[in-house]
Formats: structure tokens, sequence, C-alpha cells
């Protein structure tokens, strides 16, 4: 099969060695930003590859020393310098990582500790209130709990395990330093991102990761002059992935202050590259268009759009100047953006490669670490998520008329399995393929197309099947139209069949802005009028039936995914 290769690596067996080696080559490029602030001071520190080096080696001597060799330790917070320091720490001394999502409820992340069986905690000072909690309830098995931050009352931060550290290491301690790894061996403990309360524990090795980032080496343009905003939550494995990607090729990575503050973030970092799941650069797109329309000149784009692309045919690029007064407001440096964690739009993908910003997306589950297939500057091709990475074998299998089936993947980055549940890791495992239950196909030229889940596939009474993705992605186009979820209501004349409906989630902000004085009823009108007219677009047994309309966000994952079946229940409920 045909991969997405484009440049040259070199393959290492570990994390370690992968981290080692680039810090080596890029000694004194800034790997991190910091930014401190202190009412209304502001200052910046910059941490070099040589430092990131240093300090994980202070870290990792201070948790030995206490006795955290061959333990477990979690890690919850916001992203931060502290997080991936404390991540690194864990790979390089082979002690098995476990993060975990800060958004958690307080009774989920007690139970993720316990199921995890972790030995430490190293914690964000804004979790202080749940972490005292579960302290107090003893029902983990937590000895050690570590504030990133100094001066919190009562607990030890990973500043002053590093000054203990720092004090062994110049006594000649090398005990960290010079720990061998077991790259085949479990090192990181990843809870998915499961729509169900009793999400699944993926086993990951330093094997899985390093491949995985050698594969993402040899396909992506990330450059040691690049600046990385971190986006992307760390306790999920396309962002922890891509932040030690990031570091293999020497880029300078920065941290976002919120959502609200991304495009003056953008500007004040000179950020090149910018990682991010469909939801947020959708947003950005739509603040685009939003401005354009302000000032009257998205039609007046849209035509030029046409021209700079028929010239960039010819091999005439004049796209960056054409457009730079769009690209100055997203900070004047933005050249590409990776999208990853759930299908993008491919409209907002070519407008803004259109613009002369590289959009390309990739496809990967947390079972995969995660990068299975993914796009690039080379290999580009919209509705695809391009080829498979290069030490990656993908096949279809139980193929329907039009070539969908279930995706396999083979590769040297397929999880170990899921922790503590073997019956449920031979149903995905079988003879080295890893079955993600997505659907999709792929074309003559190689490149994968993702259809569906097929736990989310609408199964009609007379066998014909319904994507709900493909008519989400043409009603989420619609101005008024937030996010919307397309599911089969169970048909109270026939409970063998369904009826395809929808839930609609309309944008209060364009509802009264440019449908102001409407009532809910005419906006589940206009709604309603242009979703029959997509209709038209597909046969018949495709067409949506019956719309909800309300103005209450979906219910989602804290990494965005809709939890289809809950907002079900809720619909069915109500």
């Amino acid at each position: 099969m045909l991969n997405n290769k484009i440049f040259d690596a070199i393959e290492y067996k570990t994390v370690k060695d992968v981290i080692y080696n680039s810090a080596k080559k890029y000694e004194n490029n800034i790997a991190f930003t910091i930014k401190n602030k202190n009412k209304k001071d502001i200052n910046y520190k910059d941490i070099t590859y040589k430092q990131l080096i240093e300090d994980i080696n202070k870290l990792g001597t201070g948790l030995y020393n206490l006795g955290f060799k061959h333990k477990r330790i979690a890690i919850v917070g916001k992203n931060r310098y502290e997080w991936i320091l404390a991540h690194l720490t864990n790979l390089f001394g082979g002690i098995i990582s476990i993060p975990l999502d800060k958004d958690l409820q307080i009774d989920e992340l007690e139970n993720s500790l316990v199921r995890s069986k972790a030995d430490v905690v190293i914690f964000d000072s804004k979790l202080l209130d749940f972490i005292k909690e579960i302290e107090k309830n003893n029902k983990t098995n937590i000895s050690k709990f570590i504030s990133m931050d100094e001066n919190i009352n009562d607990y030890e931060s990973v500043y002053e395990i590093m000054k203990n550290g720092d004090k062994l290491l110049k006594k000649g301690n090398r005990d960290f330093i010079d720990v061998k790894i077991d790259e085949n061996a479990m090192n990181v403990l990843l809870f998915t991102s499961g729509t169900t309360s009793q999400s699944k524990a993926v086993m990951l090795s330093q094997r899985n990761i390093a491949s995985n980032i050698y594969a993402l080496q040899c396909a992506e343009d990330i450059r040691q002059t690049d600046t990385n905003i971190a986006f992307l939550p760390f306790h999920h494995i396309f962002g922890s992935t891509c932040i030690l990607f990031m570091l293999a090729q020497g880029v300078r990575t920065v941290f976002p202050d919120g959502l609200r503050y991304i495009k003056q973030n953008l500007n004040e970092y000179k950020v090149t590259v910018f990682v991010g799941v469909p939801v947020l650069i959708e947003a950005i797109y739509k603040t685009i268009m939003k401005e354009l329309d302000k000032q009257g000149k998205r039609k007046l784009i849209e035509n030029l759009m046409k021209l700079t692309n028929i010239l960039l045919k010819v091999k005439i690029d004049i796209r960056r100047k054409v457009y730079k007064p769009i690209i100055d407001a997203l900070g004047g440096k933005l050249r590409l953006i990776v999208s990853g964690g759930a299908p993008a739009d491919a409209k907002v993908a070519k407008n803004f490669n259109s613009l002369g910003i590289n959009v390309v997306q990739g496809y990967g589950l947390t079972e995969t670490s995660p990068v299975i297939a993914a796009e690039n500057v080379k290999f580009l091709k919209t509705g695809s998520v391009g080829r498979p990475m290069v030490d990656n074998e993908v096949e279809i299998v139980e193929k329907d008329a039009n070539g969908i089936g279930e995706i396999k993947v083979k590769g040297p980055n397929v999880m170990i399995g899921y922790y503590e549940m073997p019956e449920i890791t031979k149903e995905v495992l079988k003879d080295g393929w890893f079955y993600t239950g997505d659907l999709g196909y792929i074309d003559k030229d190689g490149y994968l197309y993702i259809t569906g889940r097929s736990k989310n596939m609408i199964v009609l009474k007379n066998g014909k099947k319904v994507f709900p993705e493909e008519l989400e992605t043409l009603i989420n186009r619609l101005e008024l139209v937030e996010e919307s979820m397309v599911f089969g209501l169970p048909n109270k004349k026939d409970k063998n069949d369904v009826k395809l409906s929808v839930k609609v989630v309309y944008n209060k902000e364009i509802a009264d802005e440019k449908y102001s004085g409407k009532n809910e009823d005419e906006l589940y009108q206009i709604i309603w009028n242009q979703i029959k007219e997509i209709n038209t677009t597909f046969p018949k047994y495709k067409h949506i039936q019956n719309m909800i309309l309300t103005n209450e966000e979906l219910i989602k994952t804290t990494t965005k995914k809709v939890k289809r079946q809950e907002e079900i229940k809720k619909i069915i409920s109500n």
C-alpha cells in the first residue's frame, strides 16, 4: 500500500532516545516559553532543550530517591510546563505514566486513580479541593500527592523534589539517568475519551509512541523554526504524542490562555503551527468569515480565491500576499493547521488552504498511539484523511457494495491491549490486527476515507445503512446551526424501524444578529426548510423526517465528542 513518507527520519525504539537525541541536536533551541502573570505584570521564561533534559533528570532523581522507581504516577491538570515535565520524567525513568482528564468530576477522577492503581499523583493546584477530598476519602492507593505549584500548604511541589534531585546528581547519583527502558513494557496507561462511564484503559509502550513519532516525522512539514501552541489537552493521546513530536523536531511550544484568547495568543507568540480539533478550527474560520461579512468583503475574497487557486495550478503562489490582512489577524506567521480527533469539515479545510494556510488532517485512536493515516503538504485530497503512516498496514474488511467496511490496522503503534480487560482486548486485537470499529474505504490512489463509527451507524428496516456523520457535516454548514446530531428515533408504529431524525442546536448569536425578532418556532421553520433542501441531494432513505431544535449544547465528552447514547436517552425521556 502507498504510504505518505516525504521526509527522512531516524527511528528510535524509546521516547527517551527520541528526546535525548533531539536535545543534543537542538540544545540551545527554546523548547517552551512560559508566561508568568502577577496582577498586571507579565513576564516570559524560556526553557531550552538543554534545560528540559536537566529538569527531567532532577525531578526523576528526586522521585527515585522517594522510592517511586517502577511505580505508577498519575498526572492531572491543564496544559503547562510542569505537566509535560512530569510525563517525560515518567517515560525517561520507566515509571508508568497515567495522564488524567482535569475536567473529570471528583468521583470519576477518584475512580480512575483506583482503577489505574496509581501510587502517586502530580496535580495542578486548581484541583486542590478535589485532591484534598480524595486524600480524605482514602479509597485510592496514593502514597504521595505532589503539587505542580510551589507553596501549596501540606503538599511537596515538583520544584522541591527537583532541588533534592539536583543535590543527589551533584553527588554523582545516576540511578535515574542510567536506567534501562523496556521498550515493549507498558509505560503509559491512558483512559479513552469513551462515551460510557466505564471508559477503557489503554496500555501503551514506549515503542508504540516512538514509532508514531517517527511516522509523523516522515510525513509532516514541521520545522525547528516553528512555534506551536499547545491547545490539545495533554491527557488526550493526540495531545501528548503531538507535543513529543514537536520536541522531536526542535520546535518551540507555547501555552494558550484559553479559548477566548486564541487570536491574541496567535499574535502574541507569532504562532506558525496550530494543532486542534475541528470544532476549534471551524470557530477560527467562522470568526474570519464574520469579520469579512462586517466589512462587506466576503464575496470579493471568495472570488479572489478562485483566481489564486487557478494561479496555484500553474505554480504561481501569491496567496499569502493577497490575503496578508487575514493572515495578519491570526498573528501573521500561521502557516500550518493540523486537525484531528474528529472529521474536519472539508469546506473549511479547503478555504483555509485557499488563503495560504495549509490544513492537514489525520485519523487515529488512543489504541494506535494515535495516528493511523494523515494528510501532508504533498499528499492532500479533500474529504480524505490522507494515506496510511509509513509503518502502518491498513485494510478494509467486510466491505459493502460501495467498498465501505471496517478499518483494521497493523503496525508498531498498535497498543499492548486494554488494562485488565482480556476479553475485550481479544475482540479487537486479532493476529496483530487492531479492528478500529470505524467504517471507511480506500480509493485507488491509497487515500483513506472515514464514513463513520460502526456503533453510530443507523440501520433501517429495509437494511439500508445511514452514516450520521455524512448528514451532520452538511447540516453543520448552515448559518443558523451551531451543531447537530443525526439519530434514529424509535418508530412508535413499527418497533423494528426508526425515523431518521436530527437534533439541532441553533447559533443564538447569529439568530440575534441576522434574524432579530424571530421566535424559536420561526427559526425552526427556517432551518427545517434548509434541511429539506439538503434531503433533495440524497436518496430518499437518507431523508431526515424529524427535527428537534434547542439552544442547549449537546452532551459531550471532555474532548468534545457528542455522547450520542446519552443524548438519545434524553430525547426519548422528554
